[in-house]
């Protein structure tokens, strides 16, 4: 199985936020969003592991700015480390009012994906070989950050532990 770049993995999407997007002030619903984010980390880890992949975590998501109706959001994803059967999802969110094109982070998150067969079980997948000096950042404090999710919550990663 041949090592993947980081930017291998990348998967961008574009959304304008509807009025049935929002809660009665018109602000963007954090259930909306996170499918949104969930949807595009899946693609990410489904492009890097070259099989399904299932959500099995995700970071604390805050909620930075306020997005409308009416906001153009942009969500990136990519995967920051591969290990045996599991991956880590880092995912970007901005959002711009139109005409304004400034687009402003709102949020960000770490999504945990395992990559499983045909019939549900772990699969392996690829390592991550990183390049640019962020890839590599992410590279080294995904395991920091893998551990910790095990420790906080062990029994969401028995499929990962081989």
């Amino acid at each position: 199985m041949k090592d993947k770049n980081p930017k291998d993995s990348i998967v961008e999407a574009t959304y304008m936020v509807l009025p049935n997007d929002t809660n009665p002030l018109g602000i963007l619903r954090g259930g909306v969003l996170m499918e949104w984010m969930d949807i595009i980390s899946e693609i990410s880890a489904q492009k890097h592991a070259q099989c399904i992949a299932l959500t099995i975590g995700i970071d604390e998501v805050s909620f930075k700015r306020i997005v409308k109706t009416g906001d153009v959001v942009q969500i990136k994803a990519q995967v920051t480390r591969s290990f045996n059967t599991s991956m880590e999802i880092f995912v970007e969110v901005w959002a711009s009012r139109t005409p304004d094109i400034k687009m402003r982070k709102t949020n960000e998150a770490f999504f945990t994906f395992v990559a499983v067969d045909d019939e549900g079980k772990p699969c392996k997948i690829p390592h991550i070989l990183p390049s640019t000096l962020p890839e590599k950042k992410l590279y080294r404090s995904a395991l920091e950050r893998k551990n910790h999710r095990i420790k906080t919550s062990p029994n969401s990663y028995k499929t990962t532990r081989k």
